[in-house]
């Protein structure tokens, strides 16, 4: 399966509705400031990550997450790893 951007930002949008209960997140929002979104919030995410990779993620790619902090640099990271990964 391929990874468009909008099947990426779907799956995002999906994981944050059901495993953090943030509905609706603006794209531009940093999710700490506004969600609350902690250390243990990314590492999940990092795990539902790799579900949607169909891998796993190297210690170096997942420090390349570290500074994340919006739904639409999540996107660029997924889809860059999907190209790493691919």
């Amino acid at each position: 399966m391929t990874l468009t951007r909008e099947k990426i930002q779907n799956e995002i949008l999906r994981i944050f509705s059901e495993e953090f209960e943030i509905e609706n997140p603006g794209l531009d929002d940093n999710l700490r400031e506004v969600h609350e979104f902690d250390s243990i919030d990314a590492i999940e995410l990092l795990g539902e990550i790799e579900t949607i990779l169909d891998s796993e993620l190297t210690h170096d790619e997942k420090k390349q997450a570290m500074d994340i902090r919006t739904i639409n640099q999540i996107c660029d990271y997924v889809e860059s790893m999907a190209q790493a990964h691919s």
